[in-house]
Formats: structure tokens, C-alpha cells, sequence
């Protein structure tokens, strides 16, 4: 079992996302951000839109290209989230010097949630709908983005769910679909309209798809080649990505 000294550092340590928002506060690019907070570039990109997904309004602005790789600026929601984060940091550092045992800080370090999901969005609940066994909760995205998640009544007692609770959205990327907009949708199906920012073409598998919604937000698919080329789906492509409620996770805080 590690020292409480020990387990104190770790636990103090700044998260990676929060570091690489402090070194864009203070680089203004994207490349010099993530060579100083220890991350790759593209790892950098991926923390970007993570830290705008799970904001209402987005927390970095970003341009591609240029001197340094890309410009980077914290929105002033950012630098407000940056200030609150430094600010915690300091009472952290006191309430772990006050921990007795190492137990407890196991155990809050138990509760940190961390997922295989590469889509993590912030929504909140604004309607409830009994469906059989089941309950469909329409969920609004920030920018009145309007999608559903399909869960047992039982779960939507869990999570203490009700009109107007916070949620943290989840959705794995090999369950989007990907189609051009002029394309005939699903309506049964959640469909999110953005355009394509991004292709990663993997050698052994689908290539990775970054699209950029109108929202702020950013979603990741998964999807082959071949089907994108199919699809006439290419970087600045508009795009609709569908997926069921049955496969939108959904999280609360404690």
C-alpha cells in the first residue's frame, strides 16, 4: 500500500487536460501546449474536444495550420475553468494533508469515473417519456441540440433523473453511422448534423472520423475507406451522423 505522502502527490498531480489548458493560456499554440504538457499533438486535438464537449459553450477556440501548427486560445469560459481549477488545487492540497488514512483516499480515488467511450457530450434532461418497461429521455445538447436515450425505468430511478438534470452523454464511436446529408435518414434514429474535420486513415482498420458540430461540439465515428469513399464523404464533407437510443449511455454526478 503506498505511503499517504506518496498517494497525496498522485492524487494532487494536475490532470493532463487541465495542464494542457494551463500551457495554452500561456503558448497560444496547440504544438508548443502539448510538448510542454507532455502530450502528443494529436492527443492534444483528441483533450481539445473532449474539454468542449463536456462544456456548455466551448472552452478553447482553435485555428489548423500555421506558425507553431495551429493557433489555440482559451475562450473566457476557459480562463474562468482555469482559475477555478488553480483555486481547487490549493484547497485539494489541504484537505489531503488532513486525510488520516489512506483508505479514504483510496476510495475517492475509486469514485473518479474514466471511460472506454471516445464521445463524452453534456446535456441535460428535458422530458421523460414512459415506453413500455422502458423510459426514452429526450436529452438537449447545448445550442438546443435535441437527441434521445433509450434506458429501464429502473435506471432513470438510479441516476435520479428528472427535467432539467445535468447529464454527461455517452456514445462509443463504432456506433455511429455515417451518411451524406442529402441522403434519406432514419427517422426512428438519432441524427446529428456536422461536417467532417478530420479523416485518420488507419492501415489495419476504420479510419477515424472527427466532425465538427454546429454546436461547438465534436464527435468521433469509426468508419471504413472504402465506405467514405462510397459515400463521397471527405475533410470539410457535410455529414449526418445517426445512431439508435438504445446505444446513448448516460452518467449524473454524486
Amino acid at each position: 500500500m503506498p505511503t499517504l505522502s506518496l498517494l497525496a502527490q498522485h492524487v494532487t498531480r494536475r490532470p493532463q487536460r487541465m495542464a494542457l489548458l494551463e500551457q495554452i493560456a500561456e503558448q497560444g499554440s496547440i504544438t508548443r501546449a502539448a510538448k510542454a504538457a507532455g502530450m502528443s499533438y494529436k492527443a492534444a486535438w483528441d483533450a481539445i474536444d473532449e474539454l468542449n464537449n463536456l462544456a456548455d459553450q466551448p472552452l478553447v477556440t482553435r485555428s489548423v495550420g500555421g506558425k507553431g501548427g495551429g493557433g489555440a486560445r482559451l475562450t473566457p469560459s476557459g480562463e474562468r475553468l482555469l482559475h477555478l481549477h488553480q483555486r481547487l488545487q490549493a484547497i485539494q492540497t489541504e484537505v489531503l494533508q488532513a486525510a488520516d488514512d489512506d483508505a479514504d483516499l483510496q476510495l475517492l480515488g475509486r469514485l473518479m469515473l474514466r471511460t472506454s467511450a471516445r464521445n463524452q457530450l453534456s446535456g441535460r434532461v428535458r422530458a421523460i417519456q414512459p415506453q413500455g418497461g422502458n423510459d426514452l429521455i429526450d436529452i438537449e445538447l447545448p445550442g438546443e441540440v435535441a437527441i434521445q436515450a433509450q434506458i429501464t425505468r429502473s435506471s432513470t430511478a438510479h441516476l435520479q433523473l428528472q427535467p432539467g438534470v445535468a447529464l454527461l452523454v455517452l456514445i462509443k464511436a463504432g456506433w455511429l453511422q455515417l451518411s451524406a446529408v442529402s441522403e434519406e435518414h432514419d427517422p426512428a434514429l438519432n441524427a446529428l448534423l456536422g461536417h467532417i474535420e478530420q479523416i485518420q486513415v488507419e492501415a489495419d482498420g476504420p479510419s477515424e472520423v472527427r466532425i465538427g458540430l454546429p454546436n461547438g461540439q465534436t464527435l468521433c465515428a469509426q468508419a471504413p475507406a472504402e465506405q467514405l469513399s462510397d459515400l463521397g464523404l471527405v475533410v470539410g464533407s457535410p455529414v449526418r451522423a445517426q445512431f439508435a437510443a438504445s446505444q446513448v449511455l448516460l452518467g449524473t454526478q454524486v
